[in-house]
């Protein structure tokens, strides 16, 4: 299956710098830290971890050591938190070193997200979903909007939407993506159909090898979608998209044929359905 490709505007070394080249003063700026005072990214958008990738990193670390520094932000009692170069500081504990090369950066919650996940994209290392999940943190919890983080990210905006949307899927066929088993292109065609459906041509895809093309086909082709709704309008998409990007969760409009339709709002615990009941209180009292 192809993996998603996306170019990067800015780059992780331009945000270090401030500017759009790299800073010459940053390699003069590299500390060398205590592995052990470095703590994990709460902010990480990345969730796998390859074992075998990590035990042939840590061979070269063994044999050359850490070529590019990690990057941290100073924490509480003297310990710091780290940003970029997870795998970095996994295999270097993995090959049994006690110090590691950083640079240091002073920078808040949001900054860090957008750094973790540059950095991230850059090396290719985050499944659709990944980014999908951090994008939509990036709105909920920092409330950027998507013209906001494509720009701070360096994607179009309708890639940062086309991602987002990925979020309405099955937690199935989200586990597909996550495991790269399907890619984006192979998951977008899916988006409109029921759970069912879409989990049963998810899995006719990996099973028969299928293409982008042969999965909007199949998608088309699917009598539930074709006989009781319609895909949404233009319009209708962009009121979807801009419903489930503020309320954090997976939102479907379906419009039958005659004009009708209804909203359905997906969620999976107590406390996403408390949130959806915030939101609408919010509205009504606006």
């Amino acid at each position: 299956m192809a993996i998603k490709k996306r170019g990067l505007g800015r780059g992780l070394n331009a945000l270090l710098a401030g500017t759009g080249t790299l800073d010459p003063e940053i390699s003069k700026t590299t500390n060398t830290l205590k592995i052990k005072s470095i703590k994990p990214n709460p902010f990480q958008p990345r969730v796998i971890f390859d074992d075998a990738e990590l035990t042939n990193l840590a061979e070269s670390i063994r044999l050359d050591g850490v070529i590019m520094p990690i990057l941290v932000r100073p924490a509480k009692n003297n310990t710091y938190q780290l940003i970029a170069g997870e795998r970095r500081w996994r295999a270097s504990q993995l090959a049994g070193l006690h110090d590691i090369p950083a640079i240091v950066r002073d920078v808040d919650d949001r900054q860090a997200l957008e750094l973790a996940i540059i950095e991230n994209e850059h090396r290719n290392d985050l499944t659709a979903m990944e980014s999908a999940r951090a994008y939509q943190r990036l709105h909920k919890e920092f409330g950027l909007t998507q013209i906001d983080i494509a720009t701070r990210i360096g994607i179009s905006r309708s890639q940062v939407t086309n991602l987002i949307r990925l979020l309405q899927l099955p937690q199935l066929v989200q586990d597909l993506i996550d495991q790269r088993a399907i890619g984006m292109g192979h998951a977008r065609p899916l988006i409109n159909l029921s759970e069912a459906e879409s989990i049963k041509l998810a899995q006719r895809c990996i099973a028969e090898g299928w293409s982008v093309r042969q999965v909007e086909q199949a998608s088309k082709n699917n009598k539930i979608a074709a006989n009781t709704t319609k895909t949404p309008e233009p319009s209708m998409r962009k009121i979807q998209d801009e419903i489930s990007l503020h309320l954090g969760l997976a939102i479907q409009l379906n419009q039958k044929r005659n004009g009708k339709g209804e909203m359905r709002i997906k969620f999976k615990n107590q406390q996403e359905m408390d949130d959806v009941i915030h939101h609408i209180k919010k509205l009504r009292t606006a």
